[in-house]
């Protein structure tokens, strides 16, 4: 299968800079339209566009034509499993923290 058909990994979507400014972006609105998006960052239309379709081919946003403009819109779904994999490893932290709160109040 050809790999721009493929759907992305949401890891690999949101290991940018400037793909997760997007996502907050997006987070903060309820829709978008790109030249809207592209006033944010130095960059041109055509970096953003491609950042976009990115996160797009994620799931993590979806996009719709009104008239000549593309307005983007977040879809935090995906975000779920990124949520679910950290939130593993906060049991282990919390221990850490109370280990450290224990070994401080000791001294």
């Amino acid at each position: 299968m050809n790999e721009k058909y493929q759907e992305r990994d949401v890891y690999v979507a949101i290991a940018d800079p400037t793909r997760r400014k997007l996502l907050r972006l997006l987070a903060d609105a309820e829709e978008l339209p790109l030249h809207e998006l592209t006033a944010q960052f130095q960059m041109g239309r055509t970096a953003v566009s491609k950042h976009l379709a990115i996160l797009k081919e994620a799931g993590l946003v979806s996009d719709r034509k009104v008239g000549r403009e593309t307005r983007y819109r977040l879809n935090a779904a995906p975000l779920e499993e990124i949520k679910d994999w950290v939130s593993f490893y906060e049991k282990f932290w919390m221990e850490k923290v109370a280990l450290l709160k224990n070994l401080l109040a000791e001294e």
